[in-house]
């Protein structure tokens, strides 16, 4: 649908506020990267499908690349969870594909199976401290954490810790009724050099 030709006062106020006004306020700017990697991972954590489709071909012309783009994909299944994350990634692989991206792309793990709560707990303690060392051992969904979340996500290539903590913090934000969450994660951000302003 093309909203200048059917709505094209909403058009474009919309263009302008989004494309011109935001994106150049003085002292409020992100780099193209930071910025399309926070508006997708906002769109993955408030559902925002169709507007996905329209901000993915913006984000790989601006720069972003494919790999960052999967790992944003990737990483949000542990807070968004997979039914949620699906149709992301299904129009994700349809729109690289179109444009002539061969699929899968280079892995990026950097773990293995035997080591991946090992290296999960070190990059939690590395984003919020040397307490998180022994969190896992709290029960099964702490483990999970550190081995899944951690072990199988943070730890990939592709985006640093910086990275990944300021996409967890927007799928969070997105999703809502997530404070706590999202007040731990801002801790993080910082921990990881993502300040107060920054957030």
């Amino acid at each position: 649908m093309d909203y200048r030709k059917t709505d094209p006062e909403f058009a474009e106020r919309f263009e302008h506020f989004a494309f011109d006004e935001v994106v150049n306020e003085e002292g409020q700017q992100l780099d193209e990267i930071t910025r399309h990697m926070a508006i997708i991972a906002t769109l993955l954590g408030c559902q925002g499908i169709d507007e996905f489709k329209t901000e993915l071909p913006r984000a790989l012309d601006a720069g972003l690349t494919p790999v960052e783009v999967k790992e944003i994909i990737y990483q949000a299944v542990d807070y968004l969870g997979i039914g949620r994350v699906r149709p992301f990634l299904d129009a994700a692989n349809e729109i690289l594909s179109e444009r002539g991206v061969k699929l899968p792309l280079e892995g990026q793990a950097t773990t293995t199976m035997e080591n991946r709560l090992e290296e999960g707990v070190k990059a939690q303690a590395a984003i919020f401290g040397e307490g998180m060392k022994e969190a896992w051992k709290n029960g099964h969904i702490n483990r999970w954490l550190a081995a899944n979340c951690f072990g199988d996500y943070y730890t990939r290539k592709g985006l640093d810790l910086a990275q990944r903590e300021m996409i967890t913090f927007c799928f969070l934000a997105a999703q809502g009724g997530c404070e706590p969450q999202l007040t731990s994660h801002a801790g993080g951000n910082m921990n990881m050099g993502n300040d107060r302003e920054f957030l």
